[in-house]
């Protein structure tokens, strides 16, 4: 039986992995958030670093990590110049929010790390399809 290896995987299909992958990190590390007191505290009295939470700020957040759930469908359903473009631009602008981010208000440790899978993860997106050509796979 054949075993499937990054080899023998398409660009698409590594690419809308990778988005698969991001998005569970932010989901987790925002679980994670939920847990701590002090992020907790600051999400029931309002305000996360100086930001009110409001339902445009709540928005704005879903809207946003939402750019890395549509990418993995994306990934797999555009034709090929569209697909690279789509993940050159929101890869390239997912990474620079969350590398911005870890330079607002309180950097929680867990945060911190896991910004930096995050931002691999989005960076690695760029990377595989810049050097996406057209024919290879």
């Amino acid at each position: 039986m054949p075993t499937t290896t990054s080899e023998t995987l398409s660009t698409p299909a590594k690419i809308s992995l990778l988005w698969v992958f991001v998005s569970l990190n932010y989901i987790y590390c925002d679980v994670l958030g939920h847990m701590d007191r002090q992020v907790l505290q600051d999400y029931l009295a309002g305000e996360i670093s100086g930001v009110q939470v409001t339902q445009p700020f709540l928005l704005a957040a879903g809207a946003l990590v939402e750019i890395s759930f549509v990418m993995a469908l994306l990934s797999r359903l555009l034709p090929e110049r569209a697909n690279r473009r789509a993940n050159l631009v929101a890869g390239a602008f997912l990474t620079a929010v969350q590398a911005a981010t870890l330079t607002w208000g309180t950097v929680t440790i867990y945060y911190a790390f896991y910004s930096v899978i995050e931002i691999m993860g989005t960076g690695y997106v760029v990377w595989l399809a810049y050097r996406w050509r057209s024919g290879r796979p």
